[in-house]
């Protein structure tokens, strides 16, 4: 197993499974990309259009920490210009805490998102 990795470990008779907080991550990245609203997720808390993360890095604007039995995710959202910032927000967390159990079969203790900035989407291009 890997040495600086964290894992969600669920006892079961024939041994344990663990779930790593990076497929985790993943799990919760790809929950975002479904709520409507959602301009991207963002690497760090401040605004800046450079630090919104492609398809492929998603995972890297989520946080996974484990507590004792509990998850909590973190997540930098930036937020599509027009929509309605706390709806957005909500359905994030709730996206992703559904999600999540379902999945894993444990639903996280705490799903904080942080609104870091508004973006307008770019317009399609014209062929």
């Amino acid at each position: 197993m890997a040495e600086n990795r964290e894992y969600l470990v669920q006892a079961q008779e024939n041994g344990n499974i663990l779930i790593s907080e990076e497929v985790i991550a993943s799990i919760a990245a790809l929950a975002v990309r479904e709520v409507e609203g959602v301009y991207g997720l963002s690497t760090s808390t401040n605004f800046d259009i450079a630090n919104i993360l492609g398809k492929k890095n998603l995972r890297k604007g989520i946080r996974v920490t484990f507590n004792d039995d509990e998850i909590v995710i973190a997540c930098n959202l930036v937020v599509r210009m027009g929509s309605t910032v706390m709806t957005v927000a909500k359905n994030v967390q709730e996206a992703i805490s559904n999600e999540v159990a379902s999945m894993t079969g444990n639903r996280p203790a705490r799903v904080n998102v942080n609104v870091c900035g508004v973006a307008v989407p770019k317009p399609p291009v014209k062929k």
